[in-house]
């Protein structure tokens, strides 16, 4: 079972990118274990902090360099990723020559009510990551429009062709980190 390292980027309690997130944990099955860092702990990104380090940081440095792979699961604000996502990157990618997510097999995937699923968000995204040294997977991607009643209660996928979908991108996602995880 590999390791993932989840990054939401909301904070918001009924957060449809966490509830997506969970659904998509549970329709992987054993495949996947997700860690998913309290990214509301960690303090705006401050160099004069790493005097002294806060343990949220020290907490999600961890958990990052310990997974298999990392996954940014981004709404989309004012056309662009999630802000609570770009301090937590600052943090995981500091200091210099020591970034937590080097060499890490990652992917981007997001939601939002939208048709166009959080896509500008996520393409900003995309850009920043290998800066930071996430390895990507490219293809397929994932902009999925949020429906009230596309998850049920038990955090299944109720539309058929959205869970064959996803199952389809689980699939390439889980051969990618493998292939991936070899390379680094």
């Amino acid at each position: 079972m590999k390791t993932i390292a989840v990054l939401v980027g909301s904070l918001r309690k009924g957060s449809i990118n966490l509830r997506f997130a969970q659904a998509l944990e549970k329709l992987a099955g054993d495949r996947f274990r997700f860690v998913y860092p309290d990214l509301g702990a960690i303090p705006h990104y401050n160099e004069d902090l790493w005097a002294d380090l806060p343990e949220s940081v020290s907490t999600l440095k961890r958990q990052i360099e310990e997974s298999d792979a990392v996954l940014f699961v981004t709404p989309e604000y004012n056309r662009t990723f999630a802000p609570i996502l770009a301090n937590t990157i600052a943090w995981a990618s500091r200091p210099y020559g020591k970034s937590s997510f080097l060499g890490k097999p990652g992917a981007v995937i997001g939601t939002s009510p939208g048709p166009i699923g959080s896509a500008a968000g996520q393409m900003h995204l995309r850009a920043l990551l290998p800066v930071v040294g996430i390895v990507q997977l490219g293809q397929p991607e994932v902009y999925l429009q949020w429906k009230p009643d596309i998850v049920n209660e038990d955090l299944a996928f109720t539309d058929e062709g959205t869970r064959d979908f996803l199952l389809r991108w689980i699939n390439a996602f889980d051969r990618f980190v493998g292939q991936t995880a070899i390379a680094a």
